[in-house]
């Protein structure tokens, strides 16, 4: 089969589709036919050395996929037939044209949504799902602060907030993103983050109320910030890096909030974590995409030989939604 490599770290010229042997399922393990994979940060690290696999996962990036099942390991008790169109959340392996996945992992296609857009979901519904819900707790009537609104993460965060009866604001870099935050994704309130405060600017628009819940993809140039912003009991989650790792916390503030700051992150998590997850994004998120409640965003698709060029238009930043590999 036709595979990804990293041939060392660097910019996306260091990407490489290389013929390699097809995966055989181990035990509990279903075999994929790849129809799309989805572009995620975590590959774009990956690339230029900085968030190396987990111990025994593939070197070939890719973090979620779409496709059909084409055979199963010994001992699948989930209740799947060969052929079945699925999704399946990664440790890696995805920028392949098949890949051997635990059946924890692995989600029917959810109604509503094609097979190539579908590779836009796992990683991303399980991501938004686990930290905003199963995590933060974000209840009826709080607000959310989701930061990076036009990104992968930020599209369903949004609107799986929204779904959940959250008050909604959301930080983009232009006025066109700020633009589908709000008309497509139903953001309540925007904030562009090159020209405003996102703290004073959300407190200024939501009643001198901060946020209940802060989902975050920046990390350390954000921290100080996103303590300001944060509401009496209010919730943190970081789940990404982007702007650094170390920062400094005024413990005072986070005290007097009575606010706690929460790290996590999806893919080194074992797999009975990971299907727990994924049988959650099952029963609450799916229905979801079914009603029309949820719509997935994708920016553009690349075939698999033009990963470069995929990647390349993902680090530009220009893209809002989903960028997808077709196999």
């Amino acid at each position: 089969m036709k595979a990804v490599y990293i041939s060392e770290p660097g910019g996306p010229e260091v990407l490489e589709v290389r013929d390699v042997p097809a995966p055989v399922p181990g035990p509990g393990e279903v075999l994929i036919d790849v129809v799309a994979a989805g572009l995620n940060r975590a590959d774009v690290q990956q690339r230029r050395g900085f968030y190396p696999p987990p111990a025994g996962a593939s070197e070939v990036p890719g973090l979620e996929v779409s496709g059909r099942i084409a055979a199963f390991g010994p001992d699948v008790s989930k209740p799947f037939s060969v052929g079945d169109k699925v999704v399946a959340l990664l440790a890696g392996g995805g920028y392949a044209q098949q890949v051997a996945v635990p059946a924890e992992q692995v989600l029917k296609v959810p109604d509503g949504v094609d097979l190539v857009t579908a590779a836009a979901l796992p990683e991303v519904a399980a991501t938004v799902y686990s930290n905003l819900v199963m995590t933060a707790q974000l209840q009826p009537g709080e607000t959310v602060l989701i930061h990076g609104a036009t990104g992968g993460i930020g599209t369903i965060a949004i609107q799986l907030a929204k779904a959940c009866g959250a008050v909604v604001a959301a930080t983009a870099g232009s006025a066109e993103k700020l633009g589908t935050a709000k008309a497509y994704l139903g953001a309540d309130i925007v904030i562009n983050y090159a020209e405003e405060d996102f703290a004073e600017s959300l407190k200024a628009h939501n009643g001198g109320r901060g946020a209940d819940v802060i989902l975050d993809v920046v990390g350390a140039k954000y921290l100080k910030q996103n303590i300001a912003a944060l509401a009496d009991y209010g919730r943190l989650v970081v789940i990404g890096l982007q702007g650094g790792a170390k920062g400094e916390i005024d413990l005072g503030q986070l005290l007097s909030k009575r606010a706690a700051v929460i790290g996590t992150t999806l893919r080194s998590r074992p797999v009975a974590e990971k299907g727990m997850i994924m049988n959650a994004v099952r029963e609450n998120v799916w229905p979801m995409f079914g009603d029309g409640r949820i719509k997935p965003l994708v920016a553009k698709s690349f075939p698999l030989e033009q990963v470069r060029e995929a990647h390349r238009y993902f680090d530009s930043g220009e893209h809002m939604g989903k960028v997808l590999l077709l196999l």
